[in-house]
């Protein structure tokens, strides 16, 4: 009973330490001061002056489009890059695994850098720079979360769809696709998530007037956060749970279909 309560207990107290600072930040954005130590009374003025600020608009529509761009281009070249290596030998894959985790490991800077001076030397700096880069270390992510998948995915199932007349194309979208639907859909968030996270290789490899929420932030440090900044952190923190919430309804709602629709042979 002792044990199961210290259990509890510290399993409240690392919820706490990982959450009390977004709670903070919550409350700060309905702040009507700007200090961050005095409470003044409840507003919603920041949230207005977030929506009449062309920089963070800007600079919010900027990130949410490299982020879904990028996720998407990057799952699909990792759902491609996925089945191949799973279709190599064993010593191929180890191989393949090995060049993938590479730029998990290798530190942001490097990765910014040389990104930098390839497309200095090839490309112009701007949009089209940070969505190549974005895609770049999105691809790995994807990977890790299909390959995982495709082990559990019976072949015998393309080669049944291929045996009853369908294309190797029709088979794989039909059948393979919707098997690994679930590394898919893990890749592409976590791809997003890490796109609208990143700040060092978005500040290596972007152009003049190109701005993400991250750079944009570095970039008022020297002159104080803004309140409009909590605002939309607060705004972004919600449009996340909300989108988690709705993921596991329908993979609860989904698990239930199979369920109770599976029926004794």
């Amino acid at each position: 009973m002792i044990r199961r309560t210290l259990g509890k207990i510290y399993i409240g107290l690392i919820m706490l330490f990982m959450y009390a600072p977004i709670f903070v930040l919550i409350t700060l954005s309905f702040n009507s001061s700007r200090s961050r130590v005095l409470w003044e009374g409840f507003t919603l003025k920041w949230y207005r002056t977030l929506f009449g600020s062309t920089s963070i608009v800007n600079a919010l529509k900027t990130t949410l489009s490299i982020a879904f761009l990028s996720a998407a281009i990057g799952t699909a070249i990792g759902l491609l890059a996925a089945v191949g290596i799973y279709a190599m030998r064993i010593k191929g894959q180890k191989v393949m695994l090995f060049f993938t985790n590479i730029p998990l490991l290798n530190a942001d800077i490097i990765t910014g850098i040389a990104l930098m001076l390839w497309f200095v030397k090839f490309i112009p700096l701007g949009f089209s720079s940070v969505l190549i880069a974005h895609i770049t270390f999105n691809i790995p992510y994807v990977i890790l979360c299909i390959l995982p998948k495709l082990e559990t995915t019976d072949i015998r199932q393309f080669e049944a769809a291929r045996d009853l007349g369908a294309t190797s194309l029709h088979a794989f979208v039909k059948v393979v696709i919707p098997d690994l639907m679930g590394g898919i859909v893990a890749g592409f968030f976590m791809s997003m998530t890490m796109s609208m996270d990143d700040f060092v290789i978005t500040y290596f490899t972007k152009g003049p007037g190109v701005n993400t929420l991250s750079t944009l932030i570095y970039g008022e440090i020297r002159k104080g956060i803004k309140p409009e900044m909590y605002a939309l952190s607060t705004l972004l923190f919600l449009l996340v749970l909300i989108i988690l919430i709705i993921i596991n309804i329908l993979a609860r709602s989904s698990s239930g279909r199979k369920t109770t629709g599976a029926e004794p042979i």
